[in-house]
């Protein structure tokens, strides 16, 4: 079937990516070539239903932790993964991608050093950004699954090895019984540090109050997820006022499996975000397992939640308000993206 105008604009539109998850971009045929390599601990049919995605989809995590635990052993890894996913990501014009890593699974469970293994994910950044024109930031991600004192390890890992293409520190994997307040200490070092810091709050029907926790005791720059902020409108509009960026995940895998298919769009929070005054952006979160592109996510928030062309504009822009670039380049890309966007818009006529 070919592509609508709609398809066209979409991907044609100027982008920015501010929450993707590395593992969770790896192509197929290199998930087979490393589970070949290590001598195939994963059988063919478990490959496969980590790379198809149902209407309820399920395994989204036990592949991340495979990669760590199975396949993942060289730094050469680390920069095939990280040059294929600047790849796929600027061929769907994103033109500037944070992405997260997480160092604790790669040091402990793939035996890498910290810094061989930044140093490669650095070198895959900047030969991106030399070959494709797409400039890429890593986000070191604490595993929230691992202890507090894992994470204060982690950051102190970074901040020992700054590099100016890591620019933050991230908290991910499973938010159920862990709490944004357990890793306090960890986010004041990476603020004290000069690191940017974002949370993984909201997530699987967590309560709001994880929310709140990451914004006023972390003190985030920005929120990942951040759905259930709906079920509490006054703190919502505090977020709002405080004109903090909700990086959304369309194809969130929460919702497609806890609520009935006629209703999963009706009733998925990120319809409901912007009508409280927040700002959202949407992002494909794990591109290959979620079985979407940086296009197809913005075709979601079309086709899916009813968001207008306007709409999209001013998502677009709370993505550059998001990323963590200077002021000049943000002032500079409004104006150049905002030009290209309504170009665009003619040229489709929509």
């Amino acid at each position: 079937m070919s592509a609508t105008p709609l398809d066209d604009f979409l991907h044609a539109i100027p982008k920015v990516e501010l929450h993707c998850h590395l593992f969770g971009t790896v192509r197929q045929a290199t998930f087979e070539a490393l589970n070949a390599r290590a001598g195939s601990p994963l059988v063919a049919e478990e490959i496969q239903g980590f790379y198809t995605r149902g209407e309820k989809p399920v395994g989204v995590l036990r592949v991340l932790r495979a990669l760590d635990a199975e396949l993942v052993r060289t730094p050469d890894d680390l920069r095939q993964l990280t040059y294929e996913y600047l790849q796929d990501a600027a061929s769907h014009n994103v033109r500037h991608a944070e992405f997260f890593w997480n160092p604790t699974g790669t040091v402990h469970e793939s035996g890498m050093a910290y810094r061989a293994a930044q140093d490669a994910i650095v070198r895959a950044i900047r030969d991106a950004q030399q070959d494709l024109g797409i400039a890429g930031r890593l986000i070191a991600a604490i595993d929230r699954e691992a202890s507090p004192e894992a994470a204060v390890e982690m950051v102190d890992w970074v901040l020992a090895n700054r590099a100016d293409e890591v620019i933050g520190i991230g908290i991910d994997y499973r938010e159920v019984d862990r709490p944004p307040e357990m890793f306090l200490e960890a986010y004041r070092r990476a603020r004290e540090g000069g690191l940017k810091t974002t949370a993984h709050a909201g997530e699987f029907g967590m309560p709001w109050t994880n929310v709140r926790t990451a914004v006023e005791m972390l003190q985030v720059d920005r929120i990942d997820h951040g759905y259930t902020v709906v079920d509490q409108p006054d703190f919502a509009r505090e977020c709002a006022e405080r004109g903090l960026i909700f990086t959304v995940v369309p194809t969130n895998s929460y919702y497609l499996r806890t609520l009935p298919p006629e209703r999963w769009a009706l009733d998925h929070p990120i319809r409901k975000m912007p009508g409280l005054g927040l700002r959202i952006h949407p992002n494909t979160d794990d591109p290959t397992l979620h079985k979407v592109t940086p296009t197809q996510a913005w075709a979601m928030m079309v086709r899916d939640f009813d968001f207008s062309i306007d709409d999209l504009r001013g998502f677009m822009h709370n993505g550059l308000d998001g990323a963590w670039i200077d002021e000049r380049q943000r002032r500079d890309w409004h104006a150049q993206w905002g030009a290209e966007f309504d170009a665009l818009r003619a040229r489709f006529s929509l």
